[in-house]
């Protein structure tokens, strides 16, 4: 039913790339497969790997040691190679796949695939608590108007946080999202007025 409702929306003309569903867990991801296998590729190629654990047992946020962002990678990787085939394989535009994500942290490869330039990643044996309560945390917001909807209109278009602890270690990595944001806004021509904010805030209590 998802994917008539999506040949309907491309049919109309509000949806000229491909789009692929992605099953996983009880849920579907919409991506579009290639900037979705372009994000995992900048992950596994970004130094220093840019996760960051706040298991629930730790005192406070920190970079994921080798080994834990060793086995992250694999699982990225592994997704890319998956949405390869499935691109290959496709025949429409519209395809679907799923894939059954064992050892996965779901939190940290929609943090990726979303574009964030550093995901969460937490023990899931210690289940989906963190330790980001009353913790400084730098949130990013991305603002532009959308003179197609309406003049004057603007938008949010995604926000995420980084623990203030951090920024510093992810420097490079914030500097490179900036910069690619910054390009990726300038050839198309949806949206105009790009404006990237951040704030520091803590909170009692922080879902991810």
């Amino acid at each position: 039913e998802l994917r008539r409702y999506l040949a309907r929306l491309r049919e109309a003309g509000l949806a000229p790339r491909r789009l692929h569903l992605l099953g996983a867990e009880g849920s579907a991801l919409l991506l579009h497969p290639g900037l979705a296998r372009r994000r995992l590729a900048a992950v596994l190629r970004a130094r220093p790997a840019p996760f960051m654990d706040v298991s629930a047992g730790r005192q406070c946020p920190a970079l994921c040691g080798p080994a834990e962002a060793e086995s992250i990678r694999g699982h990225l990787a592994t997704l890319l190679a998956h949405l390869g085939a499935a691109e290959a394989a496709a025949t429409g535009p519209v395809s679907s796949s799923e894939v059954v994500p064992a050892g996965w942290n779901l939190c940290t490869i929609v943090g990726v695939l979303l574009g964030y330039p550093a995901a969460y990643t937490f023990s899931v044996e210690e289940g989906a608590e963190n330790c980001l309560a009353l913790t400084p945390l730098r949130v990013f917001t991305v603002q532009a108007s959308c003179p197609r909807i309406r003049d004057g209109l603007r938008v949010q278009i995604y926000s995420f946080s980084i623990p203030e602890s951090l920024c510093t270690e992810l420097k490079e990595v914030l500097d490179a999202w900036c910069d690619e944001l910054k390009e990726a806004f300038s050839v198309q021509n949806d949206f105009v007025d790009l404006c990237i904010l951040s704030e520091v805030v803590s909170l009692p209590a922080v879902a991810l």
